[in-house]
């Protein structure tokens, strides 16, 4: 199966971001989509950005343009945020993002009205209705196509990392899960999710595609759901392994920190250099450990199964890769990390007020929902 990957230019950024809609009394969810995304899609069709509808009715997902950097892909959010809360204000709807909502239940949700929403669940049955789960997709150009699977594999030994740092599903369906990223492992229930599998080449890429569409598991590339993908429309690599992010300047560290990586891999390749490249056995592994355990993980960091404190490796990785940062214009969202690191991810944030809260779930939807407003919240970072 021959497929075309898209002209794109070099390390360009787009996002994706799921938001939930909550009922601002309660803190539970609200399948009100339908009735504002008619109005919300057309007001978006002459902007950059874009306002969607997602599997469920309880979610709206915004999407930037192409952005030549970080921070011009932000403002498309931004504004997107803004024209679906002139929509949600006054209908009495609130807004926040994390991996897992903290109390709501699977079989009180609703799914889109559309036929492949439909056939999904029709397929995946019960895993299919359990995912309320809530994240975001964060797209990086790549110039030429020989070079996206080496980078994927590269960039895989980086995801416990990226996952550390996103991970907001502490909770799953009013129970202390025990782990960060409850999502990680619920989504990867899903055919064609997960780690991708560790081809070489695009012609790799082409022949799986083929077995999969001959055997009726998918239908065409779209369906592939890894953690990493090529997304061959847009010319681009795409990371889909990170919980919602609560807050937008912490959706825009974590997409710094990607474009800083694949930019760092692909020079490398102009120079000639071969990339690292884990055991599969080893990924998997470190998802685990990063689902389970956030930012105090300790991951396997080289083929030899060397072991370093995830917090502490990227700590060295900012260090490494700051001048690439200050090339592509994102330093500032790129030195942001180091406040995540410093100060927790939105995961550790919401067990601190669960905490202080008596275990009340609904005080952490409501924190949730402060900080989609406003930002990270200084006295939940408090020890």
């Amino acid at each position: 199966m021959k497929l075309e990957f898209a002209p794109s230019a070099r390390s360009t950024v787009g996002l994706e971001w799921e938001i939930m809609l909550a009922d601002p009394a309660s803190g539970d969810l609200v399948g009100r989509a339908p009735e504002l995304l008619s109005a919300l899609e057309a007001e978006s069709a002459d902007e950059r950005h874009t306002v969607t509808g997602e599997l469920l009715t309880n979610t709206i997902e915004v999407t930037s343009g192409v952005g030549s950097s970080v921070a011009q892909a932000i403002d498309d959010i931004a504004k997107a945020i803004a024209a679906v809360r002139a929509a949600t204000d006054p209908a009495g709807i609130e807004l926040l993002s994390a991996g897992s909502h903290p109390f709501a239940q699977w079989y009180e949700q609703q799914v889109t009205d559309k036929t492949r929403y439909h056939k999904l669940i029709e397929r995946t049955q019960w895993w299919g209705r359990n995912m309320m789960i809530w994240g975001i997709h964060v797209h990086v150009g790549v110039e030429d196509p020989r070079k996206v699977f080496p980078i994927i594999n590269a960039l895989a030994g980086f995801l416990p990392h990226l996952q550390s740092l996103a991970a907001s599903s502490p909770f799953w369906a009013g129970e202390r899960t025990g782990y960060a990223s409850n999502r990680a492992l619920v989504f990867q229930q899903l055919p064609t999710a997960g780690l991708p599998w560790p081809l070489h080449d695009w012609q790799q890429f082409e022949s799986f595609l083929d077995d999969m569409v001959r055997t009726g598991v998918m239908a065409d590339a779209s369906e592939v759901r890894w953690d990493i993908r090529p997304a061959p429309r847009w010319g681009t690599i795409e990371v889909r392994a990170c919980d919602g992010m609560s807050t937008l300047p912490e959706l825009a560290a974590v997409a710094s920190l990607i474009q800083v990586l694949v930019e760092h891999f692909s020079r490398q390749l102009d120079e000639g250099r071969e990339l690292p490249m884990l055991q599969s056995w080893f990924h998997r592994e470190n998802k685990w450990r990063a689902a389970r355990y956030g930012l105090d993980a300790r991951v396997i960091v080289d083929s030899h199964g060397g072991q370093r404190h995830v917090r502490d490796h990227l700590s060295d990785t900012l260090e490494e890769l700051a001048p690439i940062a200050v090339d592509l214009g994102c330093e500032r969202e790129f030195a942001s990390i180091g406040r995540i690191l410093q100060d927790g991810a939105s995961y550790a944030r919401q067990l601190t007020v669960a905490d202080a809260a008596g275990g009340d779930l609904s005080a952490v939807v409501h924190h949730l929902i402060r900080e989609f407003r406003s930002g990270p919240e200084a006295s939940t970072h408090e020890e």
